[in-house]
């Protein structure tokens, strides 16, 4: 049955039902007509499928899958065969656990280093954002798996982040702040866009024509679907009209009451709701729907592990190398310090929160390497609830004991986070502080007269 039969069998009801989610990550089926239901699952850099009861904010914990480094440092990395790569594994991951729709990869300009969710996006760069973007969303839909690049359009803030009303000009608008989306959805023609929350000029993006219809589809041809992020559709039927094809998630009946009771009283009509549908179900039907989940061989799943190994070493900065004292010298003595060594903070807070099939702790593996390693101290609490006398002592003893000392600080994960912004660039004060501690134990250590080797730290 083509996309034009279909919709001419469905009652107005089932339509504008169709236009709504069945629950949070679910599309509505249709049994009578074998209109299956379609699933969506967030997945900047690692598919999060949630178990048990479904939330958006990652709160729940979700299926295990590969970790991949978050697009801030796959940035470094300038390397788009890299970035396609990754989005290949994302698309045979997501296939894997039955996911249609992958939500990302994110893109949004960082407008400000003190976004809360800078780590979901590539760069302050325009074109850098589009190419690696774009990379990402031809790996994804290479295994059939859908893309949903996001957040169209302006959405730089996490604080008020639904309430945020972006004002620019059409130059800036398009020079910065659209030139990502334009390289993406030219270059690598994603089957879905995730609409912003935010109000761009007063209009919320879910509910822009000059967005969803003037630019997205005339100028550029999109030729797939709109998805509100999840809450973000303000004004249903204002969005199916300018172009939004899917609210999420499900609003039960009420969001398909706003759109019959708009058809009846002559404010929307019903060719709309058939356009809309006709884009929206033109993507989803030429999609293969698999009847079972799939678990990923051993040897994939390492593949994929060691994949995302090579991109974070790939896009490692270093930033200074005084003393050249990288890379260590074959049998120095080093001592680990740092919670994070044993706890390692790889992303951040929110919806993108991974759970990850397998995790490299520095302390785990740290005898793979030729090196002469002394022993581990905690050093701080990452809650900085502890005092710190209950760890200092222990950490500086052991300092002086070693030539080089791996201090691991750091923010936690709920500093960086889906939701809000920081509100400051500051380390936290235990660790800091345990830096100047250590940093006084090395002092001395190298006044000693008979120590013969330099020391140093490597953060």
């Amino acid at each position: 049955m083509d996309v034009t039969e279909l919709i001419s069998k469905l009652s107005l009801t089932e339509k504008a039902l169709l236009l709504s989610g069945k629950n949070n990550w679910e599309t509505r089926d249709m049994p009578r007509l074998n209109l299956p239901a379609y699933f969506f699952a967030d997945g900047p850099h690692g598919i999060r499928k949630q178990e048990g009861k479904s939330d958006h904010l990652g709160l729940n914990k979700s299926r295990a899958a590969t970790c991949f480094p978050t697009a801030a440092t796959v940035a470094n990395s300038w390397d788009e065969q890299l970035a396609e790569q990754i989005g290949s594994a994302l698309g045979e991951e997501a296939k894997a656990q039955q996911v249609d729709v992958l939500l990302g990869p994110g893109l949004n300009i960082k407008r400000h280093p003190l976004g809360g969710r800078n780590f979901e996006y590539f760069s302050e760069d325009p074109y850098l954002s589009g190419k690696m973007a774009a990379a990402y969303v031809r790996g994804i839909q290479h295994s059939g798996t859908i893309a949903c690049p996001k957040h169209f359009a302006a959405n730089s803030q996490e604080t008020r982040r639904m309430a945020s009303d972006s004002i620019i000009d059409e130059r800036t608008l398009r020079e910065l702040y659209l030139t990502a989306f334009e390289i993406v959805v030219k270059e690598a023609k994603p089957k879905s866009i995730m609409s912003a929350y935010n109000q761009l000029n007063g209009i919320y993006a879910n509910e822009s024509r000059f967005l969803l219809r003037d630019i997205l589809r005339a100028e550029w041809n999109f030729d797939g679907f709109v998805v509100s992020d999840w809450g973000g559709s303000n004004d249903h039927v204002a969005g199916v009209i300018n172009g939004s094809h899917l609210e999420m998630p499900s609003t039960g009946a009420a969001g398909a009451a706003e759109l019959i009771q708009a058809v009846e009283n002559g404010n929307l009509h019903e060719s709309i709701i058939d356009e809309r549908l006709q884009e929206l179900l033109s993507v989803l039907l030429a999609k293969p729907k698999q009847s079972s989940e799939q678990t990923l061989s051993e040897h994939k799943t390492s593949e994929h592990h060691d994949l995302a190994c090579r991109a974070a070493l790939e896009s490692a900065v270093l930033l200074k190398n005084q003393d050249h004292i990288l890379p260590l010298r074959s049998g120095v003595k080093i001592a680990i310090i740092g919670a994070f060594a044993e706890e390692p903070r790889y992303q951040g807070a929110g919806s993108s929160f991974v759970n990850p099939t397998r995790l490299d702790r520095t302390t785990e593996i740290i005898d793979q390497y030729d090196l002469n390693y002394i022993g581990f101290a905690q050093g701080y609490d990452t809650k900085n609830t502890i005092s710190k006398d209950q760890f200092v002592q222990e950490a500086v003893s052991l300092a002086r004991q070693a030539e080089v000392v791996l201090y691991y600080f750091g923010l936690d994960e709920s500093s960086e986070s889906e939701g809000m912004d920081r509100i400051h660039f500051t380390l936290p004060p235990n660790q800091l502080e345990l830096l100047q501690e250590l940093k006084k134990s090395k002092f001395e250590y190298r006044r000693h007269p008979f120590r013969r080797f330099s020391s140093g730290f490597v953060f």
